[in-house]
């Protein structure tokens, strides 16, 4: 009698498209500690360290077609966090094609291989942006006539569409996050904590007039993965930890470091005039501008926003944001700038 071959069940896996980036290496490290053995992240490469944790790597790109098709199968839920972050709107081409083309292209692969969920990373820039300290929730119109200024914002708006047009229907589930800037430690490419490094270095020529939020890119990865089971289908949840206007946040990195906050303060009128002026003298010039007239634009606005809804719906519990930032400053100090940088 001939031996019949025993059947394998094959476990389903969580795809993290950009799971190699800042918030993605934290969402995969938590869901290691936990005891997930059932990870797959695409990205352009994969580290060593994952594979041998035992994360399958797909090794592409959200643009390509094939790529996603491949990435796809046999998968459960998806955490898309593929993207490019730009303040440059020179850049807005290669952003749209990866956050709205890319998007566009995983939910119909989404589709035909059976996924029923996809946690989409945002931006809390396509909800919370204002040139008055308004604070926002998820129940406010998208401000399309201030995100339309900036290439990187307009682009995570027109992503957030695409994915409610392309992943709906029955048993499907799109939960929509939007951290505000993401600090804490182990952003290696500095993809996110530049402008704290910007500080640290004294690149920051004066004070701004705005305010941010930020959040800790820990309590971000948790929340992420708590919205797989707890969050709502086309339900936006933005998530922050602290509204600061610049000079606290300013002098509150002056503390912990020691290096000094820009004593100077421009008007809001002259900085954003001047810093066009300035940068379009030196793309004359053929030279890279020291300012970036789109941040400096961005800096005299304030992102100021409540995080109730994904404290209640997804428990999400942002630490203390000093605790962030030092952390944040930490990070930088031992990895970018040395020892000794902050003197005695």
């Amino acid at each position: 009698m001939a031996k019949t071959k025993a059947l394998t069940k094959t476990e389903k896996k969580v795809l993290i498209t950009g799971g190699t980036g800042f918030l993605g290496t934290h969402i995969v490290r938590q869901f290691l500690d936990a005891g997930e053995k059932h990870l797959k992240v695409m990205a352009s490469t994969v580290p060593a360290w994952m594979k041998d944790a035992g994360v399958k790597a797909v090794e592409g790109s959200v643009t390509n077609r094939d790529d996603v098709a491949k990435a796809c199968k046999n998968v459960s839920a998806i955490f898309h966090l593929a993207g490019k972050v730009s303040r440059d709107n020179e850049d807005a081409a290669a952003m749209n094609k990866i956050h709205v083309e890319g998007t566009r292209l995983l939910c119909e692969a989404a589709k035909e291989a059976g996924v029923r969920k996809i946690i989409l990373a945002s931006s809390s820039g396509t909800i919370a942006a204002s040139e008055d300290a308004q604070v926002f929730d998820e129940t406010f119109p998208q401000p399309l006539d201030v995100i339309s200024r900036w290439a990187y914002y307009a682009s995570k708006y027109y992503q957030e569409r695409t994915a409610i047009e392309n992943f709906d229907g029955e048993d499907r589930r799109l939960v929509i996050l939007n951290p505000s800037l993401l600090l804490g430690p182990d952003d290696e490419r500095l993809s996110s904590t530049k402008p704290v490094l910007d500080f640290l270095a004294k690149k920051i020529p004066y004070t701004p007039n705005g305010g941010l939020n930020f959040v800790d890119v820990r309590d971000t990865a948790a929340a992420f993965i708590s919205a797989l089971e707890k969050g709502g289908h086309q339900e936006k949840y933005l998530l922050g930890a602290a509204n600061m206007p610049f000079p606290e946040f300013f002098g509150r990195l002056e503390r912990l470091s020691g290096v000094a906050a820009p004593m100077l303060k421009v008007p809001k009128k002259l900085a954003m005039a001047g810093s066009t002026i300035i940068e379009s003298v030196f793309k004359n010039w053929g030279r890279a501008s020291p300012v970036a007239s789109k941040e400096v634009e961005q800096a005299e606005f304030f992102w100021y926003f409540d995080s109730s809804k994904a404290e209640d719906e997804l428990g999400f519990s942002p630490r203390d944001p000093q605790e962030t930032l030092q952390d944040t400053v930490g990070y930088l100090r031992e990895n970018f700038l040395g020892e000794g940088v902050f003197g005695k």
